[in-house]
């Protein structure tokens, strides 16, 4: 199976994780919403398939680039 790696786009705080390990996603589904700036951004899977990883909680910060989770498609 091939994996993709969600990954976070901007600067910001988890405010909200709306997917569990184990859960079946479809593209465009959101996974968590991410704060920056005062404004909520929705965090949307990229393509179908079963997380497999959850790699943010609720509160914690993130920069670009960090790993927020993993879709096995």
């Amino acid at each position: 199976m091939s994996k993709e790696v969600v990954e976070a786009p901007i600067t910001g705080k988890i405010i909200e994780v709306k997917v569990k390990v184990g859960a079946k996603v479809k593209e465009e589904d959101e996974i968590c919403i991410l704060e920056s700036m005062k404004m909520e951004n929705p965090i949307i899977a990229p393509v179908g398939g079963t997380v497999t990883e959850i790699a943010v909680k609720v509160d914690q910060v993130v920069k670009p680039g960090d790993k927020i989770a993993v879709i096995e498609y």
